[in-house]
């Protein structure tokens, strides 16, 4: 199971860059993704529509009352731990709707309440 520690590991990470992705950053996105879809799991949800990019990447959370929420993380390269400490996060209307509602942010710690709160979800 994908765990929060993995990633942790890359807040001191300098990541490569060029023209073709980096493994370092292909490694980071695999366990990213994984943690992702971990938190799925555990709450009931689905990983849709991952939109992999060159140093960055979005998808979208779809609850079981097939409500959506779309989150993305800014270029590693240039926007350093802001994959961790400020994720982009909005409610949307299906998995294709990449323009939503009102845009929030969150930390990676506080994804899973904050997705469960703009998915409606929230178990009490």
């Amino acid at each position: 199971m994908a765990k929060i520690e993995e990633l942790k590991k890359y807040l001191t990470h300098e990541f490569s860059s060029g023209s073709y992705t980096g493994e370092d950053y292909k490694t980071f996105q695999t366990k990213y993704i994984n943690y992702l879809k971990a938190i799925c799991r555990e709450n009931h949800w689905q990983l849709v529509n991952v939109g992999k990019n060159h140093y960055c990447f979005s998808a979208f959370i779809k609850s079981a009352e097939n409500k959506c929420v779309y989150l993305s993380i800014s270029d590693v390269r240039y926007f350093t731990n802001e994959w961790y400490g400020h994720i982009l996060i909005r409610t949307a209307k299906d998995e294709q709707d990449y323009r939503g509602g009102f845009n929030h942010y969150t930390t990676l710690e506080a994804l899973p309440t904050k997705a469960a709160e703009l998915l409606d979800d929230l178990p009490f």
